[in-house]
């Protein structure tokens, strides 16, 4: 009797274990399912959360071009808010099974997380009020008010480099640096010059702003994925060289900064490899 329990045990245990096999295996790889992707919400241009529900922008296309080439169908997609400081955690995390968001490669980053890319070359530059004549160089924010977002490299860029003086104040948004922009609480936002361009490009901003047209550093912007995982970095590595080679980057660049007559760098060299 007790052989008998026994066995019926081993292989009631061994059914189980096929059907999980079945139902699971290494379906990450090979698309299928949901697939989390981690963008910016408050980008208009880059990545946008619409007060309708949508999801638009350049990140937003190359993410969705990737997820399908990984397998995975547009509503596949279950998009969540990467605010910048936290993007390293998100990915340690598993929050996210990639991140696109403005996020530049740099060898700080690279020691927490890896990147697959660049798809993307943008360059720091400021947005000022459109009458403001009085900054027209990284020197001229010495005692001047600038604002960037927490965890932004544009911020340190400046506060360490540019202008030691100047009076920096982190925002946990753009959209927060932008209202400060117009009420004259702060006298610049500084990011990259597709960011500035897309918030620059809205209905609700044409007239009120302008890029200075600084190139203050290259910011090449990278997919963020679990650092040391070098079968997803290569798959989606070859998910963007197709992107490139198709037509589809030029075509998304189009879309979404051609608006604001955005000078872009063109696609550049992918470089993270494993």
């Amino acid at each position: 009797m007790k052989l008998r329990k026994s066995s019926a045990a081993i292989a009631t245990g061994l059914v189980l274990s096929l059907a999980l096999t079945a139902c699971g295996g290494d379906s990450d790889d090979k698309g299928g399912g949901k697939i989390a992707i981690g963008i910016k919400f408050d980008q208009p241009g880059v990545g946008l959360k619409t007060p309708d529900g949508k999801y638009v922008g350049f990140d937003v296309d190359v993410a969705t071009y990737v997820a399908k080439e990984l397998g995975y169908d547009a509503k596949d997609i279950e998009w969540k808010q990467t605010p910048s400081a936290q993007r390293e955690t998100m990915i340690a995390n598993g929050d996210v099974k990639f991140i696109a968001a403005s996020y530049s490669i740099n060898d700080e980053r690279k020691q927490k997380v890896s990147f697959a890319g660049p798809y993307f070359l943008a360059h720091q530059d400021l947005l000022v009020r459109a009458d403001d004549t009085s900054i027209t160089e990284p020197s001229s924010l010495n005692s001047k008010k600038l604002c960037s977002v927490v965890g932004s490299t544009s911020a340190q860029n400046v506060k360490e480099k540019l202008a030691p003086k100047a009076n920096l104040q982190e925002q946990g948004g753009y959209s927060e640096c932008l209202t400060g922009l117009e009420n004259k609480a702060v006298d610049a936002l500084t990011t990259d010059d597709s960011i500035l361009a897309g918030f620059a490009a809205q209905k609700q901003h044409q007239g009120k702003f302008k890029l200075v047209g600084l190139r203050l550093s290259d910011e090449r912007y990278g997919i963020g994925l679990k650092k040391g995982d070098t079968k997803l970095q290569g798959d989606i590595n070859k998910a963007l060289e197709k992107m490139k080679s198709d037509g589809s980057w030029e075509k998304f660049v189009k879309a979404n900064f051609g608006p604001a007559n955005y000078k872009n760098e063109p696609a550049p060299e992918i470089t993270e490899k494993g």
